[in-house]
């Protein structure tokens, strides 16, 4: 199933160095032929086909490691966009909030404002109306009075002494 590599090499040839790093190297790809999950892939269709065919898989691990550089930019440039969009609409969300509340502060200063001059011209309004309807009936009331007794108006009364006043003038 998987390919022995043997390093020909001359004790005399190879320092105690070179010995050391083969070894750790053997050590790190006995632990890897070991692991559960690599003896798994390897023993699935597409783990025997990549063992079959080398130059797949050397090429296959190329792109996989040459791919990840770029793969993690993209992601990390996704993230950065989208915290980025986050505060933006929050930014904006904020700053439109503020406007809206500024422009419903200004309308409704503008409609109190506008409620205390009408509520001014109705209670006007109602009190000339008023003063007019109790005017226009006390005279009314006098002048019935008058034509009942036959009498002349009487220079007492408040209403006679206006009613004086319009006719002089």
């Amino acid at each position: 199933m998987f390919r022995s590599f043997t390093v020909v090499a001359e004790n005399s040839n190879m320092s105690k160095e070179m010995q050391e790093l083969q070894k750790q190297w053997h050590s790190i790809v006995q632990s890897m032929h070991s692991n559960s999950n690599v003896v798994a892939f390897m023993n699935s269709r597409v783990g025997q086909y990549l063992d079959d065919h080398p130059f797949i898989a050397l090429s296959l691990l190329v792109f996989i490691a040459v791919s990840a550089i770029p793969v993690a930019f993209f992601l990390i440039f996704i993230v950065v966009t989208a915290i980025m969009a986050c505060i933006g609409v929050i930014v904006m969300e904020g700053v439109v909030i503020a406007i809206g509340g500024i422009s419903l502060l200004c309308v409704l200063c503008g409609l109190g404002a506008l409620s205390l001059g009408v509520s001014g011209v109705l209670s006007i309004c109602y009190i000339v109306l008023s003063s007019l309807v109790n005017y226009w009936y006390a005279s009314r009331d006098q002048i019935r009075k008058q034509e009942v007794n036959g009498s002349l108006p009487q220079k007492s009364s408040v209403l006679d002494l206006s009613a004086n006043n319009g006719k002089n003038e």
